[in-house]
């Protein structure tokens, strides 16, 4: 897959990309690019959250969750955080 997709990213995740160090930026964005090499790289949920892929990766030796949405336009990015209430706050986030 090429990776001239067009990345969108829910206000969500721009509030919580803020607040992250420099090294813990510049490792999502990684995470991010490795993404669009590989869009089906996460695991496609189930139930409430069909359709949306969640990758997981290790940052300060703790799991980081990422959420996100692949669609013919591109990939958009929904939340990302570690495992503690994850899920219950996705699922409200999209409620929301």
């Amino acid at each position: 897959m090429p990776s001239d997709r067009r990345v969108t990213a829910s206000p969500l995740f721009n509030r919580k990309v803020k607040k992250l160090k420099k090294n813990e930026k510049e490792r999502l964005d990684e995470e991010i690019q490795g993404i669009l090499e590989d869009p089906e790289k996460g695991e496609e949920k189930k139930g409430d959250l069909k359709g949306i892929l969640v990758y997981k990766y290790k940052l300060n030796k703790e799991q980081i969750l990422l959420a996100y949405e692949v669609s013919d336009e591109g990939i958009h990015l929904l939340t990302f955080g570690s495992h503690e209430n994850y899920y219950r706050d996705l699922k409200n986030y999209l409620k929301g």
